[in-house]
């Protein structure tokens, strides 16, 4: 590589806009000639004219910043740094979709130019070996070109946790890894620019892809022990939140909670490593468990609600269906299982959500919001997702909701403590 380069002269280009992208290539652009790239040039117009729907990025941050933003792929060709944060899902089977980073992949190949020695770089989630043994031939086949001559690769799994002011790109450290020491060098002193917390060079960038889809593989196997042990309380009649409350005062017991598992990584991850620990003759038997607890729990819940509301099909208000609070993330939210059992119970469900996307809701999931629904008296009142909004909510308009003989589910329990009369309440 040419040691002589300044860092400032490096030409860099994130293809992808999305969660992971957009925040990235605003801080490179703070250090960087970037390019931000993404397919959807509706995507690409929102952001040119200062709105992010994901909410991460504000307006004045968008029109302060000197990324470019793009459609257009002749933009993108001769970079010296490529940033591959494109979706890594799983198909109706529950396996890998390596359909995006692939697609990205021919995309990248086909601006590559060998005098650069450009580095390709994946953020994207994926089960050790996919950046070496899939992406490198499939680059070089597309492009002719020699992998570790005419390109070189890394991988820096992405960290984004979507709505998180405090975990943040600039605040978190981020994991590096290369095909070269020249590489790793190279990308160390680039990912070394946007962070404050510095970077961790990774031993391999199969160590690196095998860490990350770990850390939300771990995540997901602790919240499918809250979610059984919060079923077998339930048939005792113990309040799972006062369980958790009484044994949090030991100092090393951990702090996680019951509850829906959806989103793009913690409810998609564990089935990147269980795939192939399958291919190579091991089955993940622990991984798969808390896989089909979690996947399970959505009909669970609304299995419990209709069971304490005596059996009886009525009219059911859900507050919330993106995948966390305070996020308008509707990719995998697991609201949905509650809602379709519910439908098949019988219920009538009206859904609201201050946050998400009405056309977004309607096309993944068919799912008509309900801007008017806080008016009405409802049977059943589920409090399916805490955001903010839901739990400054005054008493008397949460009351309001529930109808004569009705029931508020409070799946989170955002209002435990709170004196809302002699209605009567469900929670976990």
């Amino acid at each position: 590589f040419p040691e002589a380069m300044a860092m400032t002269e490096e030409k860099v280009v994130v293809v992808g806009l999305g969660y992971v992208g957009l925040p990235l290539a605003i801080a490179l652009a703070g250090a960087f000639d970037t390019i931000g790239f993404d397919i959807d040039q509706g995507r690409v117009a929102e952001l040119v004219e200062g709105r992010d729907r994901t909410g991460e990025i504000d307006q004045a941050t968008l029109a302060a910043s000197s990324l470019r933003l793009t459609s257009n792929a002749a933009d993108c060709v001769d970079a010296d740094i490529y940033i591959v944060t494109v979706p890594t899902p799983v198909d109706e089977r529950r396996e890998p979709d390596l359909g995006p980073v692939l697609n990205a992949t021919r995309m990248v190949a086909g601006w590559l130019n060998p005098a650069r020695r450009s580095i390709v770089v994946y953020e994207s989630t994926v089960y050790p070996g996919v950046t070496e043994e899939i992406c490198v031939p499939l680059i070089e086949r597309e492009s002719a070109l020699v992998h570790g001559r005419d390109f070189f690769v890394g991988y820096s799994p992405e960290r984004i946790n979507p709505g998180d002011r405090t975990h943040r790109l600039e605040t978190i450290v981020k994991v590096v890894a290369g095909d070269t020491e020249a590489t790793l060098d190279r990308l160390a002193k680039v990912y070394g620019k946007v962070t404050a917390a510095g970077v961790f060079r990774a031993a391999s960038i199969k160590v690196a892809e095998a860490a990350k889809v770990i850390e939300n593989a771990q995540r997901d196997i602790n919240i499918a022990f809250m979610n059984e042990i919060a079923q077998i309380f339930s048939k005792m009649g113990i309040s799972a939140w006062d369980v958790l409350e009484t044994a949090s005062t030991k100092w090393n017991f951990l702090p996680f909670q019951p509850g829906l598992v959806g989103g793009h990584c913690i409810g998609v991850d564990p089935y990147y490593l269980s795939y192939r620990a399958q291919q190579l003759g091991h089955e993940p038997d622990v991984i798969l468990a808390g896989r089909s607890t979690n996947d399970g729990m959505g009909a669970w819940v609304a299995d419990a609600i209709h069971a304490a509301k005596g059996g009886a099909a009525g009219s059911v208000l859900v507050l919330g269906l993106t995948f966390k609070e305070n996020v308008p993330d509707l990719r995998n939210s697991r609201v949905v299982d509650v809602i379709r059992r519910l439908e098949a119970l019988g219920h009538q469900v009206t859904v609201h959500d201050p946050l998400a996307d009405a056309q977004e809701a309607r096309a993944e999931y068919d799912v008509t919001l309900a801007s008017a629904a806080m008016r009405d008296r409802y049977d059943i009142v589920l409090a399916a997702v805490p955001h903010e909004a839901y739990r400054n909510l005054p008493v008397e308009d949460v009351a309001g909701l529930v109808a004569d003989d009705g029931l508020l589910a409070d799946l989170k329990g955002i209002w435990r403590g709170v004196d809302l009369g002699a209605i009567r309440r469900w929670s976990l």
